[in-house]
């Protein structure tokens, strides 16, 4: 899906003008990297929500144009409102071809209802991590990772690096030597309810002796 998001330059910063900006419908956003000066944009809020419904939209490689520039851009930091479903701030990163980018992106997993820990074994899938940092050139970008689970048993754990992952794209945190859980099938939690406790049938309760405080 190819997403298009015309904006506007502007020159006044500082919380106030932003302010300003946003009981105007407006977001204000910056666009930096690919060897560039940082640029201060606004763009329309209530077209900003509509490209935001799709979850590809934090994934994909993004055109803006700015009056006559276009620049191809990935989301990288989104800044919302504490009370309010508001957009306050969007970061904006410039892409260039030949250079890698870090992204976040989600795990869809495959095969939970078949895997042999749940129909079989009646186990939980419980997903230890809902997205990937990645690195990778733009032209690789996914905009998401399968995880296939069909094959896990019960206690079973998968890491990073059980993962195949899409053709030029690296995990950054086995970059780093972290090679952490994503998901596993555990046990069903039982809550335990304590019985209450019954009187014997026929007998008497305990008599409580009176106390001898005043």
């Amino acid at each position: 899906m190819r997403f298009e998001i015309q904006c506007e330059a502007r020159d006044a910063r500082g919380r106030s003008e932003n302010r300003r900006l946003r009981r105007l419908g407006k977001v204000p956003a910056v666009i930096y990297g690919g060897g560039k000066d940082a640029s201060a944009v606004t763009l329309d809020h209530n077209l900003l929500e509509r490209h935001m419904k799709h979850p590809a939209f934090y994934t994909s490689i993004l055109t803006v144009k700015v009056d006559s520039e276009t620049h191809s851009v990935v989301v990288k930091d989104v800044q919302r409102h504490p009370a309010r479903p508001e957009v306050t701030h969007l970061d904006f990163q410039r892409i260039v071809e030949d250079e890698e980018i870090n992204l976040h992106v989600p795990i869809h997993f495959i095969g939970e209802e078949v895997a042999k820990g749940v129909k079989e074994q009646g186990g939980v899938m419980e997903h230890l991590a809902t997205d990937l940092e990645i690195s990778c050139l733009p032209k690789h970008l996914p905009e998401f990772i399968d995880v296939d689970v069909s094959h896990l048993e019960m206690n079973q754990i998968l890491h990073m690096s059980d993962l195949k992952l899409p053709e030029g794209v690296k995990l950054v945190a086995l970059e780093h030597d972290q090679d952490l859980p994503v998901v596993t099938v555990s046990q069903p939690r039982r809550e335990e309810v304590e019985p209450e406790a019954e009187g014997v049938e026929g007998e008497a309760p305990e008599a409580v002796e009176p106390s001898s405080e005043e």
